[in-house]
């Protein structure tokens, strides 16, 4: 009996050593400043079996820190948090996170989501989106608009200007952001500007056979696959998708929110953002791109203090000052 503890412990080492190797294969082109320790840990597939783990740590609670004041909302039956800076404004930003569509929560980028709220002196609310594979598509674009009809409908006890709204998120945030912007301007609802980091848009990158190295650390390929299968409810495929649910296959992007699109050349998602704006740009919506040599997918949160991580989301920030 003793022995099948030893040899399970012998099998996770063996596994992690294996990710280990290959992450630090990757690592090469990857810029000093850059890497970290734990990057080639970072080289991990996300799977069903992962998920719960995943999600339990994304709903540990984390302060706002000052300057920042957190409260509670449900808004359709969901979860939102609204974080007000002592320095408000009479603008608000819909902040959505990000996961892959399976896994995080607006608690687990509360300091993202804060220190926006500080920068911009904007009310922050962010909704507890519904994930899949439990809720497929449209579910948590479906959470997210009901949140934005929600920031409008109670501008005065927010105390904002319901014209003076933004939208942003990263990865899955940045494709749901999108979506939002997408639905928003069809319903007719004018939105001062949708912010995206490394979005993911476009269900069709996982039909690609070769990624040019691309997606090595924190959102790989099977990963990608994984995430757009559970929120499709069914596996991409190269002749449709349902309408918001890819916002890179919209045809027409006129009329939609000043954009701003950052991505890193070594990120899974490159090649989609830098399409979605170049076309956002080709139909006469303004759009920032903004595309950083060596960076990998997160890479902003995983070396925040570098210099260029800094310049990142500093560019991000200003995008939304400028229009808001």
């Amino acid at each position: 009996m003793k022995a099948l503890p030893a040899a399970v412990t012998v099998a996770v080492a063996a596994l992690a050593l294996r990710r280990y190797l290959s992450g630090r294969d990757g690592l090469s082109a990857v810029p000093a400043e850059l890497r970290s320790p734990l990057l080639p840990m970072l080289a991990v597939d996300t799977t069903t079996r992962s998920l719960k783990v995943t999600r339990l740590a994304g709903r540990i609670p984390i302060p706002p820190g000052a300057g920042v004041t957190l409260a509670k909302r449900v808004v359709a039956g969901r979860l939102v948090l609204v974080l007000t800076p002592t320095n408000r404004s009479s603008a608000a930003v819909l902040y959505i996170h990000g996961g892959g569509m399976v896994v995080g929560s607006p608690q687990s980028e509360i300091r993202g989501s804060a220190a926006l709220a500080r920068a911009l002196g904007a009310v922050v609310v962010s909704p507890d989106y519904r994930l899949a594979p439990e809720d497929p598509f449209p579910a948590g674009l479906d959470d997210c608009m009901a949140t934005l009809y929600w920031i409008r409908d109670n501008a005065a006890e927010l105390g904002i200007d319901p014209d003076r709204i933004a939208v942003t998120g990263s990865s899955a945030g940045g494709g749901l952001t999108a979506a939002v912007a997408q639905r928003a301007h069809d319903e007719g609802i004018r939105l001062r500007a949708q912010a995206m980091a490394y979005p993911m848009i476009d269900d069709r990158t996982v039909l690609r056979g070769d990624h040019d190295g691309r997606g090595r650390f924190l959102w790989t390929p099977a990963s990608n696959r994984l995430g757009w299968t559970a929120y499709l409810g069914r596996p991409p495929r190269e002749a449709d998708a349902p309408e918001y649910a890819a916002p890179a296959r919209r045809e027409n992007l006129s009329g939609l929110a000043p954009a701003w699109i950052g991505v890193g050349d070594l990120d899974l998602f490159y090649d989609e953002s830098v399409d979605y704006a170049e076309r956002l740009t080709a139909a006469g919506v303004e759009c920032e791109l903004v595309t950083v040599p060596g960076m990998y997918h997160g890479a902003d949160g995983v070396a925040a203090k570098v210099p260029a991580m800094q310049a990142f989301r500093s560019s991000l920030m200003e995008h939304l000052r400028s229009h808001l």
